[in-house]
């Protein structure tokens, strides 16, 4: 070839920009062939299909890498077995097998945050409360305070643990309170506040006396209804609890001392004793009123107190016996002392303790433990001041005919209900609707009994049953479950094994034995019983949860 290659000391040469080398004339001077090496073929593979093979390098043709051959598509390959698409069905089948897989082999995962207070309230009455999200309440003490004096009243009342917790942490949350703990044990209760980057606040109140006003109770439990549905201010709600405070009770205090005498004539007929032990009850139940009223103005400690009214009902019982009066002293005696037992506390105290408070189910326990031994020891001494007398031994462990027939008894048993009402001080309202539960609870013990599941077993499905029923009616009627349960489930309380057990301890002491497996079946009863309504009360939280959203639509309509 005639062209020349350049050199950097040739002045007739010049460069472009791009650094390739230009004669004068401007021709492009011919590329140095650069031999090419064929690549080599791979042998073909037995059972595959031939094709093309592309081969690395420029394609032809073309000034860029990768084109040329690369642009023809791959061959198929008929060899390999095809694979169908999945249908919908199995798509969706495949993913819940390896979702199930997962959660199979997957461990349990730590919350990532606590719980929120306002959940301790699902399938309480109050559950979803209207929560106040205008900040921080300025005036947190007062809301505090208000708090505190509804939870004493509550507990004054007669309300279990779980419940005061339920209705103090719906009051705060309602109330714009945030970060609110509760503490409750037998006789306080503890509230501290803790807002962020605030001093905190700690208030506590004691517990130091109680009573029977079921009718006040319902009306702090509307009242903390109203509050929950967010239609009550602090103000309002506070002088609402300052009417319900100063309202008096439903019935006077000779109603009530009447209903003692009631109660005790119409059980003890319901027991087998006859007009003349009805109308000794009657009487005997009247003096123990008149007296333990006394005894609580001259301050005596509530042990002594009870253990004089049980001593007074067994001594003039069995003394009327002593002198001659045709009676049954053991039936006197169990009508007697049937309002005496701590239904309402024992009820309260298995119910915090199923409910995950141990020290306030311990304190409450121990304290119907105390008042179940005052019983006790004044039937005791009763025996023993009879004995002195020279008083023949009694045939405890007798069964007694029915002195009426069985409708009779069964209006027997809604007279003694209704009695019951009255001395608990519960709701006009609630008084027939108590009856019915009772008798219901009564008719389910006879059909219990009658298939034999036995004694000790049948009190407590029956009192199940009563703890259902309890919960749906005390709901609907806008009051707690326990203001128609205890009351509707005192009839199945064992006052006639207590006081054979007593008789056999104190009496008989050569059958030792007996009488202490008699009071600890009688123990065992009572517990039943209680745990039984608890138990029913827990069954029907789940049909009874749109209840307590109906009645606060009823309090926003009003």
């Amino acid at each position: 070839m005639n062209a020349r290659e350049p050199h950097d000391s040739d002045p007739d040469a010049t460069k472009t920009s791009a650094g390739n080398p230009l004669h004068d004339d401007g021709a492009q001077p011919a590329a140095r062939a650069i031999p090419r090496v064929p690549a080599p073929v791979p042998a073909p593979v037995p059972g595959r299909a031939t094709g093309p093979v592309r081969t690395p390098g420029r394609g032809a043709g073309s000034g860029r890498p990768g084109k040329g051959a690369a642009s023809q598509s791959r061959p198929t390959t008929d060899g390999l077995p095809k694979t169908e698409p999945l249908t919908p069905a199995e798509l969706r089948a495949t993913t819940s097998a390896k979702r199930m897989l997962r959660n199979l082999v997957r461990g349990e995962q730590p919350p990532t945050a606590p719980l929120s207070i306002v959940d301790r309230l699902a399938g309480s009455p109050y559950a979803n409360p209207t929560i106040r999200v205008g900040g921080v309440d300025e005036s947190a003490r007062k809301t505090i305070d208000f708090a505190l004096r509804l939870a004493e009243t509550m507990f004054r009342y007669g309300a279990g643990a779980l419940e005061v917790e339920t209705s103090i942490i719906a009051v705060t949350a309602a109330l714009g309170l945030k970060n609110v703990e509760v503490d409750i044990t037998n006789q306080s209760v503890s509230i501290n506040y803790a807002p962020k980057d605030q001093n905190p606040i700690t208030l506590l109140r004691v517990v130091r006396s109680w009573t029977s006003n079921y009718a006040g109770l319902s009306e702090v439990h509307q009242l903390v209804s109203d509050i929950a549905a967010g239609g009550v201010s602090r103000k309002e709600a506070n002088k609402r609890l300052d009417d319900i405070l100063k309202r008096p009770k439903p019935f006077a205090r000779w109603m009530v001392t009447l209903a003692f005498g009631v109660f005790a004539a119409a059980f003890v007929g319901v027991l087998g004793g006859g007009l003349l032990a009805s109308s000794i009850a009657f009487v005997s139940s009247l003096m123990v009123d008149v007296v333990s009223r006394q005894l609580a103005r001259w301050r005596v400690p509530d042990f002594y107190a009870t253990a004089g009214s049980s001593f007074l009902v067994t001594f003039a019982a069995l003394l009327l016996w002593r002198f001659g009066a045709n009676i049954a002293p053991s039936i006197v005696v169990a009508g007697g002392i049937l309002l005496l037992l701590p239904t309402g506390r024992l009820v309260s105290a298995v119910q915090d303790a199923i409910n995950g408070f141990p020290v306030t189910a311990a304190g409450r326990l121990l304290s119907a433990m105390l008042t179940f031994g005052a019983i006790v020891s004044g039937i005791g001494v009763a025996f023993v001041a009879g004995n002195l007398t020279g008083m023949q031994d009694i045939n405890v462990t007798a069964t007694f005919p029915p002195a009426y027939d069985f409708w009779f008894q069964v209006v027997l048993v809604a007279v003694s209900l209704v009695a019951i009402t009255v001395t608990e001080q519960s709701p006009v309202r609630l008084v027939l609707p108590t009856m019915a539960v009772g008798i219901v609870g009564y008719f389910v013990l006879l059909g219990i009994t009658q298939v034999g599941v036995g004694d000790r077993m049948g009190p407590a499905v029956s009192a199940v049953v009563i703890g259902f029923l309890a919960r749906v009616v005390a709901l609907r009627m806008g009051s707690p479950q326990l203001v128609v349960a205890v009351p509707a489930a005192l009839i199945l309380l064992p006052g006639l094994r207590i006081f054979r057990s007593m008789y056999t301890l104190t009496i008989n002491g050569d059958d030792f034995l007996n009488g202490a497996g008699g009071m600890l079946n009688a123990v065992a009863v009572v517990l039943g019983i209680a745990a039984g309504i608890v138990l029913g009360d827990s069954l029907a939280r789940p049909l009874t949860a749109g209840l307590s959203s109906n009645e606060r639509r009823r309090t926003r309509r009003r």
